[in-house]
């Protein structure tokens, strides 16, 4: 039996710094500070505007962390990661949720202070790092919940505006970027874990394999999904607040052989047009202007080179084509420590020591070109 959610409560972030996203929020959405809760090991920050909610974490010392309505964050990068429902009943929720497989980070538990009690727990979802927290405030008078007190006061805090430079007033639908072929996948559980119900996107989408957008550079697959309001264990709530408390999944997945986000490094152009290099590549059977565009070096290899008998080198097509092609991504953390490449061998057994030369004769080249350049602009003003 699906989980019954009422509504959206609230969106939560797990950041290093809570006070520049809130600030962030505040100065260019004209979200107001709503509350806040400071532990030894937690602050946390309650935005509002409209009917949307964001909670900003912040660990203050590494360790477990003292957070409410959430789990310790799984990841050290600044992630929104929790979307948090509204439900009838958290035991019977989280129960049911647990036979269905899913994964019960926080069990049941309650939490109360002057105004009245709530329970909520905490799940774990099937895209990737995103969690749900579960909540039941139907016996809570406050405005928010409980444990937060009023926002902290400091005099360098945006001033709160009444409408902001854009007029937020709710969640109108939340996106999921997930892996290739996982789109049925996380439909069948957001399906059966929350009686969530299929909806289409766009009136030429396919029932089947979603509304996909291609073109040179993007493939992409939209399905969506939303609250099923007719089911008895569905949405529940008043016709005047359907509008703004209504809650919607957009799931997009990348398509196969499309641009999947990696930054090469792009070599020199002189690389490209110095007249050996070129007739090296249209020797080899390739285009320089193709290899140009995509960033792809060249490194052919004479008969014999790094052979020594006729068993040991590959055959190709032709033996006197013997080639590498290589290309470089550029350093896949801050600091400029590691690096991927990328080889397509077409007979060839080195690693493209000839590369190493051209390239340092083509930055050269572009160096004084550049210096060139600039003595022609010097002498035309």
């Amino acid at each position: 039996m699906a989980a019954s959610v009422q509504r959206l409560s609230h969106l939560a972030f797990h950041v290093h710094s809570g006070q520049r996203l809130a600030r962030h929020l505040m100065r260019r959405f004209g979200f107001q500070l709503y509350g806040s809760r400071h532990s030894r090991t937690a602050r946390q920050l309650v935005l509002r505007k409209g009917s949307a909610v964001f909670i900003v974490n912040e660990s203050a010392e590494p360790g477990p962390h003292g957070l409410l309505y959430d789990a310790a964050p799984p990841h050290v990068v600044d992630s929104a990661c929790n979307v948090s429902f509204e439900v009838k009943d958290v035991e019977r929720a989280t129960l049911n949720l647990g036979r269905l497989g899913c994964r019960v980070l926080v069990p049941p538990s309650p939490v109360e202070d002057e105004l009245g009690s709530v329970t909520y727990s905490v799940v774990q979802s099937v895209v990737g790092n995103v969690r749900h927290t579960l909540i039941d405030r139907s016996d809570y008078l406050g405005d928010f919940l409980p444990g937060f007190g009023p926002p902290p006061a400091a005099p360098d805090w945006p001033q709160e505006q009444d409408a902001g430079p854009v007029v937020v007033t709710h969640f109108d639908h939340i996106t999921y970027a997930c892996p290739q072929r996982q789109s049925g996948h996380i439909m069948d559980w957001y399906r059966s874990c929350f009686g969530f119900k299929r909806f289409l996107v766009n009136r030429d989408e396919d029932i089947d394999n979603g509304y996909v957008i291609q073109g040179n550079d993007i493939g992409l697959r939209l399905t969506a999904m939303e609250y099923w309001k007719c089911s008895e264990v569905g949405l529940s709530m008043s016709t005047t607040e359907e509008k703004k408390t209504d809650c919607k999944f957009v799931i997009a997945e990348s398509l196969p052989y499309q641009d999947a986000g990696v930054h090469f490094f792009t070599p020199p152009p002189t690389y490209y047009t110095e007249i050996e290099k070129r007739q090296e590549i249209v020797k080899a059977g390739e285009d320089p202007d193709l290899l140009s565009k995509y960033g792809i070096l060249l490194d052919s290899e004479v008969d014999g080179e790094h052979c020594k008998g006729e068993a040991k080198c590959p055959r190709t097509a032709n033996q006197n084509k013997r080639y590498i092609m290589q290309m470089f991504t550029k350093p896949i953390f801050s600091e400029d420590t590691f690096f991927l490449e990328l080889i397509e061998r077409k007979g060839a057994l080195g690693f493209g020591e000839g590369n190493i030369r051209a390239l340092w004769k083509s930055v050269q080249t572009f160096m004084d070109q550049q210096e060139e350049n600039k003595t022609i602009k010097g002498i035309e003003c």
